[in-house]
């Protein structure tokens, strides 16, 4: 099984802090990411020790200010670190887009007294976050949630089920979305609840066909007590702060995408290199050298789109289209890449030997969460053509 190691991937990084923290990352991942992640996968054992780890090394809170703990980093190297965690284990990828996802509400829809008492140990003190928007009956639907928020004095009490929750039962706090008034997007408002909330409880993990060291269930709330001063933004302003983390967490599933791709890719490149067939490495093959130029093409493809999104973002412009398409193409081409990898590792590909099928079953859900990439064929398209007629 070829090892994991630094690959050859040119990195636009724009100062030497920038590529510090990626060589950071790189060589956490080789070191504690990596060897642990088959036999992890395997068990479905979640490595909580890891995230601890990022949290000291100051990589859980990279695109987030220094003066709470962050690491005042935009957003065109923490998702370049993103991608270095995911191709080591997408477990650990994806957890950090998540956990990054769950403080955005707070950072960027928080009062400065919220941000100053909560943030810094959400960032480096390593606790880690969920994010509660979908639920079982909503769906890509996100306006149409039912989970209630109801006003007792100074407090909130919450009650409602979400589904598909990231790191549900073992997250320290979750940004949660409920409903406070009239149906639609105006009636919903975000709230931080503490993962040790009376009341927050969360089901049996969902039995999944990949990313089983990622616990993803339903968190129920039942009259969980929230007080205003854990309000995030105004009251009705919760599917802004929802769709504004979306569109930040929709370029981290697209990072954590092209990490998956470039990771199936190294593994087929050497295992092309080193097999023998006919007398020579099946790589000469124009066949298989057609097929690894395909793959190689979707993931420069792919890097390029969510960077340049990415650099919208940074530079304060918009960049929910970009998001978007970044989202759709970078998850499709890390399913078609994982794919074409398993084929090139014929018999060998289809075993848990290599972790080629672990990286194809994987990218299949990145097609998925943050919005089908139906869903983001609809955004996009509303983008260039506009809403769809009411006729």
């Amino acid at each position: 099984m070829p090892e994991y190691g630094p690959r050859p991937v040119e990195r636009e990084l724009p100062t030497e802090e920038a590529r510090d923290l990626l060589a950071l990352a790189r060589d956490l991942a080789q070191r504690e990411v990596e060897p642990a992640a088959a036999e992890g996968e395997r068990t479905g054992t979640f490595p909580r020790e890891t995230f601890a780890l990022l949290s000291r090394s100051g990589l859980l809170g990279l695109p987030y200010p220094e003066e709470y703990g962050g690491g005042g980093q935009p957003h065109e190297v923490y998702l370049q670190v993103l991608e270095e965690l995911a191709a080591a284990r997408l477990t650990v990828g994806l957890g950090t887009s998540v956990h990054s996802l769950a403080c955005h509400g707070l950072a960027h829809f928080g009062t400065k007294e919220q941000r100053a008492e909560h943030l810094p140990a959400m960032l480096g003190g390593e606790l880690l976050g969920a994010y509660c928007l979908s639920e079982p009956a909503s769906g890509s639907d996100a306006a149409a949630l039912r989970t209630r928020a109801v006003r007792d004095g100074d407090d909130w009490l919450l009650s409602g089920t979400k589904a598909w929750i990231t790191h549900a039962g073992i997250a320290d706090f979750y940004t949660v979305l409920a409903r406070t008034g009239e149906d639609g997007p105006r009636g919903i408002t975000a709230f931080l609840v503490p993962g040790d909330a009376e009341g927050l409880s969360a089901a049996p993990p969902e039995r999944k066909m990949g990313l089983n060291g990622s616990p993803t269930a339903q968190l129920h709330l039942d009259g969980v007590r929230v007080p205003d001063s854990r309000r995030l933004g105004e009251v009705g302003q919760g599917f802004s702060v929802a769709l504004s983390s979306l569109d930040g967490g929709r370029l981290g599933i697209a990072a954590c995408a092209i990490g998956v791709a470039q990771a199936a890719m190294d593994e087929a490149l050497a295992y092309t290199a080193g097999r023998e067939q006919f007398g020579r490495p099946i790589s000469d093959f124009q066949g298989l050298r057609f097929m690894l130029a395909d793959m190689g093409t979707q993931i420069e493809a792919g890097r390029a789109l969510y960077l340049a999104a990415a650099r919208r973002h940074d530079a304060g412009q918009p960049f929910s289209r970009q998001a978007a398409m970044a989202k759709l193409f970078c998850t499709d081409a890390a399913m078609r890449v994982t794919t074409d990898a398993v084929q090139l590792l014929g018999g060998y590909g289809y075993t848990a030997d290599f972790s080629a099928e672990r990286s194809m079953r994987e990218a299949k859900v990145l097609q998925i969460v943050e919005g089908t990439n139906q869903i983001q064929r609809m955004v996009i398209a509303r983008h260039l053509a506009g809403p769809e007629s009411s006729r």
